[in-house]
């Protein structure tokens, strides 16, 4: 059996969230998102999307599924007071809140904020300092991610 070389660049082709409330998670995410710059990039009576994150409608055509989780999504922030500003913008939205922002005590740089979704999806607004962010380019470890994501399961 071969070994493969790591691709550079994207992963992951797109996410599908499915909720049950899509206006609660519409408002959710529309200010979550919009606050870190990206716009929603479409929607149909039963999804929204923006990027490569879909979300859509418990029961409708485009669901795969049922709501599940709890699911971990980081959102990338370009500086720490987006971070901060991130947050605060998601509990005014329906977010609860999981951890304040801060710099975790085990990652150098790695500065972040945790909110549930209003499903109840861990929601990281993370920005990374160039050490972190050097590493996450080289790959990063099942371990390391652990450390960094010591959080509640649950709502």
């Amino acid at each position: 059996m071969g070994t493969s070389t790591p691709t550079r660049g994207r992963l992951i082709d797109h996410i599908m969230l499915v909720v049950r409330d899509l206006a609660a998670s519409r408002n959710f995410y529309e200010a979550v998102l919009g606050s870190l710059g990206i716009p929603l990039g479409g929607e149909s009576e039963d999804c929204f999307w923006a990027h490569e994150l879909f979300v859509c409608r418990e029961g409708s055509a485009a669901a795969r599924g049922h709501p599940g989780g709890p699911h971990h999504l980081a959102l990338r922030a370009r500086q720490r007071e987006q971070v901060d500003d991130t947050h605060a913008i998601a509990l005014v939205h329906g977010g609860r809140d999981i951890r304040g922002p801060g710099e975790h005590p085990l990652h150098a740089g790695h500065y972040a904020g945790f909110v549930f979704d209003p499903d109840g999806n861990h929601i990281e607004i993370v920005c990374h300092g160039p050490g972190l962010r050097r590493l996450l380019s080289h790959g990063i470890g099942a371990r390391d991610m652990h450390a960094i994501h010591s959080m509640p399961t649950r709502p």
